[in-house]
């Protein structure tokens, strides 16, 4: 297919996908051509089916390094992509409106609207995204998932050195910051040209809703403050969350925790993880149930889950808002040393918080508290409700909202290293990481392996893997000391 066939269907996506007219097909046309360095453009037939905007793309970007406009570097080529992509993506304005439209038809109609136009677009990263490897594992608290995490391309050297040049720059003050929307990126810093936001209004606050780049479920989406401030978990978090699942019905929205260790990747600016996913700590059941004094109307339990875990459900949400906001001023205060559950260091540093869901179900708005705890010691330096050393060679990094609620994000060194750990037990040659010897040993005299079945036990055993490090996570432990110690707080209730 010409280059001249290429660009004119790239053209009648970007009309189609809303922001331009069939006026502006010349206009679309020679900007392409000549973003691409080509000098002009042969006629060609429209009536015929136009690939997809991905396979157009490609076909554009590999000309314009053959034209030599662009290195064939992958930060180049990604700024230049989002460029090109930016013709397909009507501006924010735009996007707003149409969303708007959809969203007074059906609220999932607007989500699926702004989806597809950010997967057609190459927002997100579909492509990236499909290399992850992914399987479930049933454990004993339902069935687990999990994904190692392949869809980030590794950098070569010379993006390395590109990155050690680039200019250094305090703007966007970070990732989540509304500032990207539009903005070209540079070699140490994502494009965000083909980036959108859809504007939201919670209780007369400015925030934005956008999906993720590099998505772990379905519609993995982002909640963010206009303001870049820090994480804090307080009563508005609970009612904010409670008031997006107003706004977003079919969505689950949370929290990760605002301290180091038990936190998310970035603390710095103010942010919600929201999307249309069920995930397994949403069906696992509530084990025990207890009254709130101050409550009575509410549901309220433990709920049977490595990591400690406690649901409210009601058809008032201020109520949970309360009780949730009342949960949490006891649970920043409360020690139990017997169990190694400490609130404040000597010097006052505070080591308790919660990393909350909201969900609705049907009437219901329902809230899950899950307690964290970031205290070291010397035995655990990397923290005491942390992925313990004897299951880091899987999986060492922090425990955030994502894994909390059943998804293991595993790294992606895991997808060689498990191959080598397959082909140490079935005696083949191999190169394997010292640091997985014992695990594989331990697996050798437990199962018969061959060449058939050995992928599929080491991915169950993974999983128990990330079952262990959940309950390593957990503030109380699912044996009876810990059990007892969770009631003892569950008292001062």
């Amino acid at each position: 297919m010409s280059i001249s066939q290429t660009i004119a269907d790239f053209v009648t996506l970007a009309i189609q996908a809303g922001g331009w007219m069939e006026m502006d097909r010349l206009y679309l046309q020679n900007r392409v051509v000549g973003m691409i360095g080509e000098n002009s453009l042969e006629e060609v037939v429209s009536s015929r089916e136009v690939k997809s905007s991905l396979a157009l793309l490609d076909e554009l970007v590999q000309q314009a390094i053959n034209n030599k406009v662009i290195p064939d570097i992958s930060s180049e080529k990604e700024q230049f992509e989002a460029q090109l992509m930016d013709l397909l993506t009507p501006p924010p304005s735009v996007v707003n409106a149409l969303f708007a439209e959809h969203y007074a038809n059906k609220p999932e109609e607007a989500t699926e609207y702004f989806y597809q136009l950010s997967k057609n677009n190459d927002y997100i990263k579909t492509r990236a995204i499909a290399q992850n490897i992914v399987f479930p594992v049933a454990t004993e608290y339902g069935q687990l998932e999990i994904t190692i995490n392949l869809s980030k391309p590794e950098k070569n050297p010379k993006e390395i050195a590109a990155e050690r040049k680039a200019i250094q720059t305090n703007y966007p003050k970070c990732q989540l910051c509304m500032e990207n929307e539009g903005y070209k990126g540079r070699s140490n810093y994502p494009a965000r040209t083909n980036h959108r936001i859809i504007r939201m209004n919670l209780d007369g606050e400015s925030w934005g809703f956008q999906f993720s780049p590099y998505a772990y479920y379905n519609e993995h989406s982002i909640i963010l403050s206009e303001e870049h401030r820090p994480m804090v978990i307080s009563e508005m978090t609970f009612r904010r969350l409670l008031k997006i699942t107003e706004i977003l019905p079919h969505y689950f929205v949370g929290s990760n925790a605002d301290l180091p260790i038990v936190g998310g990747s970035i603390l710095a600016h103010d942010h919600y993880q929201s999307g249309r996913h069920v995930f397994p700590m949403e069906v696992a059941e509530i084990e025990s149930y207890f009254e709130l004094e101050d409550f009575p109307l509410l549901n309220v339990g433990i709920v049977k889950w490595p990591m400690s875990v406690i649901r409210l459900q009601s058809p008032n949400s201020e109520d949970l808002v309360q009780a949730a906001a009342e949960i949490l001023k006891k649970w920043q205060c409360y020690s139990d040393e017997a169990v190694s559950i400490k609130a404040y260091s000597e010097d006052g540093t505070p080591h308790h918080t919660i990393t909350p869901i909201a969900r609705r179900k049907g009437p219901l708005f329902e809230l899950d508290l899950v307690l964290r705890d970031n205290n070291v010691s010397k035995e655990h330096p990397d923290g005491i409700f942390h992925p313990h050393k004897d299951v880091q060679h899987i999986k060492q990094e922090n425990i955030g909202l994502i894994e909390v609620m059943g998804l293991a994000v595993l790294p992606p060194r895991l997808a060689d290293e498990l191959v080598q750990v397959k082909r140490y037990i079935l005696e083949q040659e191999n190169t394997l990481a010292n640091y997985h010897k014992e695990w594989a040993d331990k697996m050798k005299v437990t199962y018969k392996f061959n060449e058939t079945n050995a992928m599929e036990i080491i991915h169950q055993e993974v999983g128990k893997i990330f079952a262990r490090v959940l309950a390593d996570a957990g503030v109380y432990k699912r044996d009876e000391e810990g059990q007892q110690a969770f009631r003892r707080f569950i008292k001062t209730l």
